[in-house]
């Protein structure tokens, strides 16, 4: 498609994201009674939108696209989609789209923000293979962060039908209440272990003479998630009775990670040098 840029891409991602999430409503008012190819078709081609934005920056910059808080952004939306299409190949999980693809519309508008995005400078923010994979195992974690989020979210509906509504608990296709809790712990646990991955790679991060990685307020905010996430998952095996807390502490976590990533991000003398 000549003359379409990345951002070209990206918005029709949205575009379509934004069809999503208007067919989830359907979905929800529903009772998720039936069982849903569509929104995982039209999700597929939102994620097919979604690579070729990616490609064509990476492409065009000659590295993996993790510059600036557009870039940024866009990963982890790339990566929620890309962990929910795979566990969308099971029937009883299909359903994770029509809680997915509010989270991935707003992110995808706030991305698009032009002000994430500014020209670039002379020399891009990170280089070399280390930054690569710090940038890349940071971000994958955040994407299996919201999607255990949504899992969780999932859990918190089925258990407030079973509990109120026991007939459309009955009739809905989503999974068992089970099942939505161990996607969700095993989603968080898959999350902590990329984080710890990526904030050990971090440590190989070019930085300016005297500052200490230890102390960059990302860093800092980044070890705290990592506790946040940890505390989530040791109360969870040590009181398993308190799955509902689990649940909202998730969504909580997740909720707080998107409000805070931009704040750090913009303070941190390693992302800015």
């Amino acid at each position: 498609m000549a003359g379409f840029t990345d951002r070209h891409f990206f918005l029709l991602a949205v575009a379509v994201y934004g069809l999503s999430m208007i067919y989830s409503v359907f979905l929800w008012r529903k009772g998720f009674r039936k069982d849903d190819h569509v929104n995982y078709l039209l999700l597929f081609g939102a994620f097919a939108l979604h690579t070729a934005a990616m490609f064509n920056r990476g492409f065009r910059i000659n590295q993996c696209p993790v510059n600036n808080l557009y870039e940024a952004t866009t990963f982890i939306a790339w990566a929620i989609v890309a962990a929910y299409l795979v566990v969308g190949l099971l029937p009883r999980l299909r359903f994770l789209g029509a809680f997915a693809s509010p989270v991935l519309f707003a992110i995808g508008v706030f991305a698009l923000m032009p002000a994430l995005d500014p020209p670039r400078g002379p020399q891009p923010e990170f280089s070399g293979a280390p930054a690569s994979l710090h940038a890349a195992m940071i971000l994958l974690a955040y994407g299996a962060f919201g999607l255990g989020a949504v899992a969780a979210g999932m859990f918190l509906t089925q258990q407030h039908d079973l509990k109120f509504h026991k007939l459309r608990a009955v009739l809905s296709l989503l999974p068992p209440i089970q099942r939505l809790e161990i996607v969700a712990s095993r989603l968080v646990l898959a999350g902590l272990v990329l984080f710890t991955i990526g904030l050990a790679a971090g440590r190989h991060l070019p930085r300016p003479e005297g500052v200490s990685y230890w102390q960059d307020s990302k860093v800092v905010w980044s070890i705290f998630m990592w506790l946040v996430y940890l505390a989530l998952l040791v109360l969870h095996r040590v009181f398993p009775q308190s799955s509902r807390r689990f649940a909202s502490g998730v969504i909580g976590a997740f909720a707080f990670l998107l409000l805070t990533f931009w704040g750090t991000n913009l303070l941190s003398t390693l992302h800015h040098q």
